[in-house]
Order: C-alpha cells, then structure tokens, then sequence
C-alpha cells in the first residue's frame, strides 16, 4: 500500500529580501485557494512594487479534483530564469494553495541566466523559510438533517474533530452544513443522520 505523501499549507504571507551585484530581489509567499486569489494577490504585489523591473511568479492550487495546477511566469527574465526556479521549492516541499511572487529591482550589472535562476530561486527559498507550514488537511462539507437534541452533541464533536458548522436552518428539524476534515465524515454521518 502506497502511503500518501503529506502536502503543506502557508498559514500566512511572509516575505524576504536577497541582493546580489545591486539588485534587490523581494520574495513573497501568500496562501490562495484559486487562481483568482493568486491573480489578485499578485496584482497587489505589483501596486505595491510599482517601479520594480520585474514580478516573477508560480503557484500551485489544489483543484477539486485533487489534481495540482502549477504555473510560472519569467515576467521577461530569460526563459527559464525565474518562473521555474520560484516553483521548484513549492513542489520540493510539497506546498500547496500558494503563490510566490519575486520582485526583482534591477541594479545595472547582469547576472547571466545561472545567476538569475539561482537569485530568484533563493529569493522564494527565503520567503518561504519564513512562512510558518502547517500539514494540508483535506476537509469536506455535507448537509444534515438532525433533531433539536442533536445540535449540542453535534458541536461538540465537531469542535473535537477541527470542523464547523457553515449553515444551518431551523424548521421542525434543524439542517446543518458542515465543514470538517474528510477522515471523519464517515464517522459523523454514521453518528448523526436518520435512516
């Protein structure tokens, strides 16, 4: 049996800053869990770094489907000189919902296209050593159909379990949508739903 490998999660964005020969390179690591929140993120980035001669990028996004979609962007570096020097750490190690942006300020001598790939890889190296991980947990949400003297037993096994309750409507039952981690869906359903 093959063991699943563990992928991690950024808590919050983190920064750093790495010069060689004049130029300044800022790498920043920020959670994201679509390619919307990545694009946006980025955006900002680049608002606040407005005068920076370059805004290399990768990302890598958990889809639905469990299927990791990974992009990069040399932003008119030499290809292959930053994009993919920025995402060889996130898959390395196995980061997930991130982007990493470096933002390169240029200082007149050229680096050569070693040199650039090894600034902008230690760029987002030292925005994401600086990033605080924590292990990806799989969550999944449902909905429920449960009696009024259920709900407290219910909260309190989902606080047990690190889930919530996302939704809930009272009639002369109460419905429930919750959110927790997918190893203790089983358990709860088996739990809680009415045959």
């Amino acid at each position: 049996m093959a063991v699943s490998e563990n992928k991690f999660i950024i808590v919050s964005p983190a920064q750093a800053e790495y010069e060689i020969k004049k130029s300044q390179f800022i790498g920043a690591v920020m959670p994201c869990a679509n390619e919307q929140q990545a694009l946006q993120q980025l955006r900002q980035l680049a608002n606040q770094h407005s005068n920076a001669n370059h805004l290399a990028f990768a990302w890598r996004i958990r889809q639905n489907d469990g299927f990791i979609n990974e992009r990069c962007n040399d932003a008119g570096e030499p290809s292959g000189t930053a994009g993919r020097p920025i995402l060889a750490p996130l898959g390395g190690d196995n980061i997930i919902n991130v982007v990493v942006g470096v933002i390169r300020y240029f200082g007149g001598v050229k680096l050569g296209t070693g040199g650039l790939a090894r600034a902008y890889g230690t760029a987002a190296k030292l925005a994401i050593a600086q990033a605080s991980l924590t292990p990806w947990v799989e969550m999944a949400t449902f909905t429920l159909e449960i009696d009024y003297s259920q709900l407290q037993s219910l909260e309190y096994q989902l606080n047990k379990c690190h889930g919530q309750i996302i939704d809930q409507q009272f009639t002369d039952r109460v419905m429930v949508t919750i959110s927790l981690p997918a190893s203790e869906r089983d358990q709860i359903k088996k739990q809680f739903e009415t045959f």
